[in-house]
């Protein structure tokens, strides 16, 4: 926090918006994208206001572009007249060749595109993409057991420095 109240902006000009906690648990990540959005002045503004949901997002190929599906930005109220629909689906700006090597992936059984986090930099509104896979029961049970185990190692170590 800053001293106005407001979240302290990181040195680089990255201002986090939302993240997608769960995608993390999820899937399992295998490459990672930086995108733009295009996006209407009501929902800059309403992002601005943290007023956005990543939780059901993904994003697909649709005709020669990537497109942001279920990325909720809830209505600016002051533009409540002009506004925009919250669930629209976004365009994603990546160059060409990086929407190619994604298309060819997400092609692929058991690909799939999901947005991690959503933040300012340098003023412009940008989406970390991931290219992930599902993962199933056994994997997440895995990884909350491997989690737990890393953290014990931890607090014994931590103990033994004291």
């Amino acid at each position: 926090m800053n001293k106005k109240g407001g979240a302290a902006r990181p040195a680089d000009g990255v201002r986090m918006i939302a993240q997608n906690k769960k995608a993390r648990f999820a899937f399992e990540v295998e490459d990672r994208f930086e995108a733009g959005l295009a996006l209407s002045g009501s929902e800059v503004k309403s992002l601005r206001a943290g007023n956005v949901s990543l939780s059901d997002a993904y994003a697909q190929p649709k005709g020669a572009d990537l497109v942001l599906v279920n990325c909720r930005i809830g209505e600016y109220q002051p533009a409540a007249f002009f506004g925009h629909p919250p669930l629209r689906e976004r365009k994603l700006l990546l160059h060409r060749a990086e929407i190619e090597k994604i298309r060819g992936k997400v092609e692929q059984r058991g690909y799939t595109l999901v947005p991690l986090a959503l933040y300012f930099k340098d003023g412009w509104a940008k989406v970390e993409l991931a290219l992930a896979k599902g993962r199933t029961h056994e994997d997440r049970r895995d990884a909350i057991a491997e989690r737990e185990t890393k953290r014990e190692m931890d607090r014994a170590m931590s103990r033994k420095r004291r």
